[in-house]
């Protein structure tokens, strides 16, 4: 692990004559032109994919959720946004906001960049409430090392601003606390996590160390503006791994009241193996211990917070002892089809992460979930014949279906659900793989976009139990499976054909016993 010198990367005295408040252009101007392309690209959008109860932007690209937070009884989520186009670009922070988790109105863009150390980008970062009752953002500006694109690297640093008002619609940028010590990295330093333990505030992120190692820098600061280097918070042990986006870091207890110290990054460099690390980077997290004065010990291999095609960049944060989470859902690999429709990517739904009694995180949807459901149809057992496909909705674009399946009185290979079943033959596949034992997503015959399989595994304790249950949600472009009560998830784009969108239960080579199938209708979330 590298060794650095605690002198360096000291945070700089915003009082001091130096440059961190230099203007490069009016925030409230860039502010109204990025409405303006959001506007501009909302107007001509398609549909035909676009979420109705997952958070995306009205027009143009998003990706990493930003400054989680419940303030003055709102819930908030930012999101980086490029409201110029349907790939990624010059970052801003897209908003939106709910009073109770489940019904959101979109607010203005909160920041585009203005100042010089943001010249091209506004990136990721995290929100905390001080000592005050008030609310910081603390956030990553970002500019070109040659001053024109990515062939000379990045020249990255830490940001802070504070609300103007308890709506958090407007913000005062207090500009760099943090400066990048381009002596010590190889170009990558971002996305800042803050919180406080024992009197003291704590801040992490994400570097790329001079020799090109993951890792998470950890400082510390008795007022929230001035900051001090103290250590390297974590390594990644595998060389492969050049750099931890998306820190997190967090204590969590047990039903028991033990507490352990999740860290959690997205690893960017990790080379696949086996089922693990399918997608292009990969989200996840250890379990372990920590102190303050000390570096995190981890003491449980690296685990996917999510096993499906396109989950990446989660960040999550503390309410009234729940930790929430929502994630991003990259479009990885071309064809990204939905760029053709004036708007690309979306948010997972919230998450709830709890310590289990195994000893394991699991991650299932926030209860206030339940209050999207519109109606509810009870469907109690069936049996399906082998090969037989049985249609339980003739058109799902806004569905969640809880489904347990009696593992004892199935024999079928794979067994499950088809999704998105239209006239012409495409669907994707959510299936138990009993030659696996794995609970798949399956995008051979999907109809538009990438393809491919991502298998979530199971236990040996619960292959043992003989039941499986699933909770899916089924939104017009995309499926998140939760498999017996969030102990894995699983999140997959499924762009459809043209017609109608089916569901059905479905059994290959065997039969199928569900032993309990509830189908409930959802609402909008109202973006």
């Amino acid at each position: 692990m590298t060794t650095l010198n605690p002198g360096i990367a000291l945070a700089n005295d915003t009082e001091s004559n130096d440059p961190v408040l230099t203007p490069i252009a009016d925030h409230a101007e860039r502010l109204a032109a990025a409405e303006a392309g959001v506007a501009a690209l909302a107007a001509t959008r398609n549909d035909r994919w676009y979420p109705r109860f997952h958070i995306a932007s009205d027009g143009g690209w998003i990706n990493d959720p930003n400054g989680l937070c419940h303030y003055n009884g709102r819930w908030h989520v930012f999101y980086q946004l490029h409201p110029y186009g349907t790939q990624w670009g010059p970052m801003h922070w897209g908003h939106v906001s709910s009073p109770d988790m489940v019904h959101w109105r979109r607010e203005p863009i909160a920041f585009a960049p203005s100042l010089e150390q943001e010249r091209h980008g506004v990136f990721s970062g995290s929100a905390v409430i001080g000592d005050d009752g008030k609310p910081r953002i603390y956030y990553t500006g970002h500019r070109w090392a040659n001053g024109k694109d990515n062939t000379g690297g990045d020249w990255q640093v830490q940001m802070l601003a504070e609300p103007d008002d308890d709506e958090l619609t407007s913000f005062t940028k207090l500009g760099m606390i943090i400066d990048c010590p381009t002596d010590e990295v190889d170009h990558h330093f971002r996305d800042p996590k803050v919180w406080k333990t024992a009197g003291t505030w704590y801040m992490t992120f994400g570097v790329s160390s001079k020799d090109k190692r993951g890792q998470m820098w950890l400082y510390t600061s008795p007022d929230m503006v001035h900051w001090t280097f103290d250590r390297v918070l974590f390594e990644h042990p595998d060389p492969d791994v050049f750099m931890l986006e998306c820190p997190d870091f967090f204590p969590i207890t047990d039903a028991n009241g033990n507490e352990k110290w999740v860290i959690g990054f997205s690893a960017m460099g990790a080379k696949p193996h086996g089922f693990m690390n399918r997608n292009l980077n990969n989200a996840g997290y250890m379990i372990g211990t920590w102190k303050p004065g000390e570096s995190f010990r981890p003491e449980t291999e690296f685990r996917l917070w999510d096993w499906g095609h396109n989950f990446y960049a989660p960040q999550s944060f503390t309410t009234d002892g729940r930790q929430i989470m929502y994630g991003w859902m990259s479009p990885f690999v071309s064809p990204i089809s939905m760029e053709e429709d004036g708007w690309c990517g979306n948010l997972t739904l919230p998450r709830e992460i709890t310590l289990g009694a195994d000893g394991d995180l699991h991650t299932a949807p926030a209860k206030e979930v339940e209050g999207l459901r519109l109606s509810t149809a009870e469907l109690g057992s069936m049996h399906v014949e082998p090969n037989q496909d049985v249609t339980i909705l003739d058109d799902a674009q806004a569905t969640e279906i809880e489904m347990t399946i009696d593992l004892n009185a199935t024999n079928a290979e794979r067994a499950g659900l088809r999704v998105h079943a239209t006239p012409d033959g495409h669907g994707t596949m959510i299936v138990y793989d009993a030659q696996t034992g794995r609970v798949v997503i399956d995008r051979q015959n999907v109809a538009h976009g990438d393809r491919g399989y991502r298998a979530a595994p199971l236990s040996e304790e619960e292959l043992a139990s003989g039941t499986l249950t699933l909770r899916v949600f089924i939104d017009r472009g995309c499926v998140e499976v939760y498999v017996n009560g969030g102990r894995q998830a699983m999140s997959s784009y499924s762009f459809s054909g043209e017609g109608p969108r089916a569901v059905q239960l479905i059994a290959e080579s065997g039969a199928m016993q569900v032993s309990g199938l509830t189908v409930h209708e959802l609402d909008s979330i109202g973006l």
